[in-house]
């Protein structure tokens, strides 16, 4: 048959839809007998209440939006997991938006939201996003919002985060422990939260251990361009011996760029970067890294957004900051040889 709705269950039943649904909702007006037999054929037909539409006559849709700047970033891919788990032992849907690190595509899914499609969103910005006025129509409008990972610090709103600055100065650390004496910083766009604070850590440890030599090399979001970028600097005469990169995404293109160099790591440059990649181990060689607690910056993140949305606050919460810790895991990429 076709789907079974409260329609179908009234209809076999010879009752209201009405009594139907307070029956399936266990209300006391109901008696014993009639909820018995509700659900007895609820049961033998496999009802599936409709939530949205449950949603709508409580002006809420149990629904949870998350926008991101990209999927294949295990560290994204792990928030998400993180979230979900949250959302549905909360009773909560989620919709995953992407930006592909379009400030354009991000404003278009603010809007869209606007709809009454969830009832709040978690966002981790794009790395075009400075102005964030898209954002505060979106919480003008009532919607609860909670950054995770890359904020913007022109709304004070909640907002769970990493250690990125003490993470940064932990790996810059490790670097010269390991006997670098020239590190480059291979930086993701200046906007972003997480790449000032990274940034900030490798310039503040080289500055403490009296290390003058420092460079920032500017990536983006074109693999080929960061690969021919490192492939460019570690042609010059001043070659660095170690590699601090932002982002997953900027050392696989320094190993390319090595490999395409006959540059031989650790031998020849060390590297070490943020991420949580699966095959960080399985790389040749494995890879340092800095790993980030995503799966628990999600489950934070959607259980500070799910409280918002349950207590109906309407007022500003202000910017409650929750930062959760990271953990540098050393590998070969950079042992001492």
């Amino acid at each position: 048959m076709g789907k079974v709705d409260l329609r179908t269950l009234a209809a076999r039943l010879n009752l209201s839809m009405s009594t139907v649904s307070r029956a399936l909702g266990d209300k006391q007006d109901i008696g014993a007998s009639t909820k018995k037999r509700v659900l007895k054929l609820a049961r033998e037909l496999n009802y599936q209440p409709n939530a949205h539409a449950a949603g709508l006559r409580h002006r809420k849709s149990k629904t949870i939006g998350v926008v991101v700047p990209e999927i294949a970033n295990n560290f994204f891919s792990l928030v998400i997991d993180g979230i979900h788990e949250v959302a549905h032992a909360s009773g909560y849907h989620v919709l995953v938006y992407l930006t592909h690190e379009s400030l354009h595509k991000e404003i278009n899914i603010a809007r869209h939201i606007q709809n009454g499609r969830v009832d709040g969103l978690l966002i981790s910005i794009s790395s075009e996003t400075v102005n964030v006025d898209h954002l505060r129509e979106v919480r003008n409008a009532g919607l609860p919002i909670v950054f995770f990972d890359r904020v913007s610090n022109e709304m004070k709103i909640p907002c769970v985060t990493t250690n990125d600055y003490e993470s940064a100065v932990e790996a810059t650390h490790h670097l010269l422990d390991a006997g670098c004496k020239n590190i480059v910083y291979f930086s993701l766009s200046h906007n972003l939260s997480i790449n000032g604070k990274r940034m900030k850590g490798y310039l503040d440890a080289l500055r403490r251990r009296k290390s003058s030599a420092s460079t920032i090399l500017q990536g983006g979001n074109v693999h080929e361009e960061n690969v021919n970028h490192m492939i460019r600097l570690l042609s010059g005469k001043e070659r660095p011996d170690g590699v601090f990169a932002c982002v997953e995404e900027l050392a696989i293109a320094t190993y390319e760029a090595c490999a395409h160099l006959g540059l031989q790591i650790p031998r020849d440059v060390k590297v070490i970067c943020f991420s949580n990649m699966r095959v960080a181990p399985l790389l040749n060689p494995s890879l340092t890294t800095v790993r980030q607690p995503a799966l628990e910056i999600g489950k934070e993140a959607a259980a500070t957004l799910v409280g918002l949305i349950e207590s109906n606050k309407k007022s500003d919460p202000g910017q409650v900051k929750k930062v959760i810790k990271s953990d540098l895991i050393e590998r070969r990429s950079t042992a001492i040889v």
